[in-house]
């Protein structure tokens, strides 16, 4: 069964992560720099990775797998991530994939510069309630998606191909 894995330190929405892995049967790895609380989170494994740049960036994208999900607002996370095979979702339900992945990316190198060069200021907008409702409509959309992909690939024992002689 795939994973879930949270780049986990400004993360939203990370009870909702939760409460729809355990529905779906999968589990959670919640990766940060610091320890974090998890009450109510207790089904989730908490990785600890040290303080340095990108360290669990590092350590996601070194373990996610096709088939995995990954909930990021990283965007260099998420193109690494996205070539790995795995789905990436960013917690405002942002879907990120082959199609688009490269044109965020370069969208947001491109608004980092500008930032730099002071000629735009500012961030993402503030996370609202219909980020929360589409990260969980997307969300169970990419769940579907895999286990539908799993089961096409790997159909159940029960089910046999009718031909042929008996």
């Amino acid at each position: 069964m795939p994973d879930i894995y949270v780049d986990a330190d400004a993360c939203p929405v990370k009870r909702e992560t939760c409460k729809v892995a355990l529905r779906n049967g999968l589990g959670v790895i919640f990766v940060s720099n610091a320890p974090m609380r998890m009450k109510g989170m207790e089904a989730a494994k908490a990785v600890v990775v040290g303080g340095g740049f990108d360290e669990a960036d590092d350590y996601i994208a070194g373990h996610v797998s096709k088939n995995d999900i990954v909930v990021t607002a990283d965007i260099p996370l998420a193109s690494r991530c996205v070539k790995n095979g795995a789905g990436v979702l960013a917690p405002d339900g942002r879907v990120f994939s082959d199609d688009n992945i490269g044109e965020i990316l370069a969208s947001r190198n491109l608004l980092s510069e500008l930032r730099q060069t002071g000629a735009v200021s500012g961030g993402p907008p503030p996370f609202q309630k219909k980020d929360r409702s589409r990260f969980l409509q997307n969300m169970e959309r990419m769940i579907l998606e895999i286990k539908r992909r799993a089961a096409h690939v790997n159909p159940s024992p029960g089910r046999q191909e009718r031909g042929g002689t008996h």
